[in-house]
């Protein structure tokens, strides 16, 4: 295993987690999180150092478990397969959990859902190009 190149993957799709995150629920769907803020903390309250660190390190498990699954073929196309997957995963379990727990709308829920499969394609998709097994391991 590269760990150099997993830890580089985690680490960068760590940071377009930090921007694709800011620019769809701030930016694209602002609406749907000002629908349910009663459900949120305060700002103040918010400890964002730890919702940020936990991100992190899950995407250096996130990278390993690619690297641990990866089967040789494009990094891409192996990336974005992975993606989709472990999107679908949370979507279940916390999309779909999220509306039957919670007090949201079917249009948030479907929000959530649909962001957890694109964002976890993308950040798929860029483990999957930096990622490179050590030649002659594989």
């Amino acid at each position: 295993m590269n760990f150099g190149r997993l830890a580089a993957a985690a680490l960068v799709s760590w940071l377009a987690h930090l921007a694709l995150t800011a620019i769809i629920w701030g930016t694209v769907l602002p609406d749907l999180i000002r629908q349910k803020a009663s459900l949120l903390r305060a700002p103040s309250d918010m400890n964002l150092v730890l919702g940020y660190g936990a991100s992190l390190v899950g995407f250096f498990v996130f990278a390993y478990v690619y690297a641990k699954g990866y089967e040789g073929g494009s990094g891409l196309v192996e990336g974005l397969r992975y993606g989709v997957l472990i999107g679908l995963l949370l979507a279940v379990f916390a999309g779909v959990w999220g509306y039957v727990m919670m007090p949201i709308s079917a249009v948030f829920a479907t929000a959530m859902v649909v962001d957890s499969i694109i964002e976890m394609a993308t950040y798929g998709a860029i483990v999957g190009v930096i990622y490179k097994p050590i030649a002659g391991r594989r």
